[in-house]
């Protein structure tokens, strides 16, 4: 008898929480792996998504309640022995979201963990997260990415130290602030961040750029 193939979405969610880059398992309710700290995922649902990309944002609001502003397509990954189950392709997205969106509005049964200290995971969990991470770093050096892990409206202290956490290295802040300039897909908005200090200007993204690509590394 010819084998049923499963076809799963699986979601990576990274937020930005106590200085680092972060993402969000839960613990599974089923079989296999009852129990275990996973990534959200689930069924391709063949009647109503009309892609793995909405199967993708279904799995997530269902799995976490949440909708990210950031939704890619990663990677599929398949095979024989990544699920007891049979031989199986899921089809991973990577999302991410501001850290207290994910408080007010996450599931209270969620676990965040560092991306560079995580335990062992059932099916290729470990696998998938490192490629997302890999890709999320990568494409940071070079895209306006990172603001995805803020608020809608930030400071640009605030930015530059998201792009510091999320690529790894430090940046000059004369020549971060000259590139923002030069780039021109941020605005600011009406209002100023209050603290002991001086206001500080807040801004968003240009609601005409979405995702920028650079023509250059941002930390160059």
């Amino acid at each position: 008898m010819e084998q049923k193939i499963i076809l799963t979405v699986d979601v990576v969610l990274f937020t930005l929480v106590e200085g680092g880059l972060q993402v969000l398992l839960l613990k599974r309710t089923h079989e296999p792996y009852m129990d275990q700290l996973a990534l959200p995922g689930g069924y391709i649902h063949a009647e109503t998504d009309v892609d793995s990309r909405a199967g993708a944002r279904r799995v997530l609001k269902e799995k976490t309640g949440l909708v990210s502003p950031y939704l890619e397509q990663l990677y599929s990954f398949s095979g024989g022995a990544r699920d007891p189950r049979g031989w199986s392709v899921s089809i991973a997205y990577y999302a991410l979201v501001d850290s207290t969106v994910l408080i007010e509005q996450g599931p209270t049964a969620c676990t965040l963990l560092p991306v560079d200290d995580l335990p062992q995971l059932p099916f290729d969990h470990n696998r998938i997260i490192a490629f997302a991470v890999e890709r999320l770093r990568n494409k940071s050096a070079y895209s306006a990415l990172p603001c995805y892990l803020l608020p809608p409206a930030f400071t640009l202290t605030e930015l530059q130290k998201t792009y510091e956490m999320v690529i790894g290295n430090k940046l000059d802040k004369s020549a971060f602030r000259r590139k923002l300039n030069d780039l021109d897909f941020l605005e600011p908005v009406a209002e100023v961040r209050t603290g002991v200090h001086r206001p500080a200007q807040l801004y968003r993204i240009r609601p005409t750029r979405n995702l920028v690509l650079f023509d250059r590394l941002i930390s160059k």
